[in-house]
């Protein structure tokens, strides 16, 4: 019933300021047209004053006189009767009132409309201050890792069907036996907990991971971490429980560009109503990460539209990096094309350039690939195809200092006039 009293209370605002635009319209041409009038009666009239104080005085004969007042009074009519022809419920103003009412009601009907397909009927005034309260609310008060645990197990009570299952068990049962005789063995304590999680059994792989740091103390690893990390959210059903969060503070005080603990990092905050925290937590790892990392699909399906939630709408969404490890393209032998003949040389260059534009295109590729292509182009005198790659390349590797010095040293060799970008600020820092 509210959602129902709210709409009629917009339908009857927005019909009452339609109303008070067309009266104010329809007002405002009268009172413009009538103030005119008056303002040039109103001259005429001190026109006619100062003709007759004049004859009076004797500086104006009587001759004179007369054409004035019959010039004056011819004024006069011809302002009243253009009045008259100007007066409102005009053919001209009536339309033009008719144009501004549709248009009025077209606006009321539109922003109705648009209302109903994007906005939230019923739901109440939420300042940006007031949300971010919600969202820590919502984050304090999630449910546990042991609860989200339990839901999980009791709406998937078996997740790990696969091929070689029955022969895993027994296996993976003479682990646990044998580290019970061995409590100190990390090495069979790590391969237990990928077994177990391999069977499905994440309460007891997340236990034996968390074996493995123990042992390991201070010389465990962010990855070791990230690997507890990942059992936990598994387990959760793909939710990021308090437990899971601490385990994140650890890994990125270890390590701050762990891909691991940035991603969950970020679907953190989308879980817990922050969006705008996951769009900078994930551009940054968008950045540093290989255009192969298991959560860069995700990401860069997820980023244009974060950034437009957070207020970002003039973000764009950068080419995907290369892939980790990309085999460097044969370097093109510039010092020998450049003794072909002109014909010659630019078919052995464009061939190989063409190829090259079109991997690093579609696959992305090493820094080392971009200059070679920019060095090409610039061989080639194709210096606007050369310009773009390289604003292209700036930005693919603008979060890595060496390989934009790369690209920087090509494009300087290649004597394109194009200024270098200043490094950029790392705002994006996570909290």
């Amino acid at each position: 019933m509210s959602t129902f009293v709210q709409m009629a209370g917009f339908i009857l605002i927005a019909l009452l300021v339609g109303i008070i635009l067309l009266r104010a319209m329809a007002r405002s041409s009268q009172v413009a047209a009538a103030d005119g009038a008056e303002r040039a009666m109103k001259v005429y009239r001190d026109q006619l004053s100062e003709v007759e104080r004049d004859l009076t005085r004797g500086t104006l004969g009587e001759a004179e006189a007369e054409r004035l007042r019959l010039e004056i009074s011819r004024r006069i009519l011809d302002l009243d009767k253009d009045s008259m022809s100007r007066r409102a419920g005009a053919p001209a103003p009536d339309r033009m009132r008719y144009v501004a009412f549709g248009v009025i009601v077209l606006a009321i009907i539109g922003s109705g409309a648009l209302y109903l397909q994007i906005g939230a009927t019923g739901y109440r005034d939420m300042p940006l201050l007031e949300r971010h309260a919600d969202a820590d609310e919502v984050r304090r008060t999630r449910p546990d890792q042991a609860t989200l645990e339990a839901q999980v197990a009791e709406a998937f009570p078996d997740r790990a069907e696969f091929d070689g299952r029955d022969e895993l068990k027994p296996m993976v049962a003479q682990l646990r036996a044998a580290l019970a005789d061995r409590p100190l063995d990390v090495t069979g304590f790590s391969l237990l907990a990928q077994n177990e999680a391999r069977l499905g059994n994440f309460r007891a792989a997340i236990e034996a991971q968390q074996r493995v740091l123990e042992l390991r103390a201070d010389a465990a690893s962010a990855d070791d971490r990230a690997y507890l990390l990942d059992l936990k959210v598994i387990a959760a059903g793909g939710f990021v429980s308090p437990e899971a969060e601490t385990v994140i503070e650890q890994i990125l005080r270890q390590d701050p560009v762990n891909g691991v603990a940035l991603y969950f990092s970020g679907r953190l905050y989308a879980q817990t109503g922050r969006p705008d925290m996951t769009f900078r937590i994930w551009r940054r790892l968008h950045d540093i990460s290989p255009g192969d990392a298991p959560w860069m699909p995700e990401i860069r399906s997820a980023l244009p539209e974060l950034a437009r939630i957070s207020g970002e709408p003039r973000y764009q969404l950068p080419p995907r990096p290369p892939p980790a490890g990309a085999a460097a393209a044969p370097e093109f032998d510039l010092d020998a094309a450049e003794q072909l003949s002109p014909q010659e040389r630019d078919q052995m260059i464009t061939g190989m350039v063409d190829g090259l534009l079109a991997r690093l295109g579609n696959d992305g590729g090493t820094a080392d690939e971009w200059a070679q292509l920019i060095r090409a182009l610039g061989v080639l005198g194709r210096d606007d195809e050369a310009v773009a790659i390289l604003q292209e390349a700036r930005t693919v590797f603008a979060a890595r200092a060496e390989d934009l010095a790369k690209i920087n040293a090509a494009a300087e060799g290649a004597d394109l006039q194009t200024p270098a970008p200043e490094a950029p600020f790392l705002q994006d820092q996570v909290p």
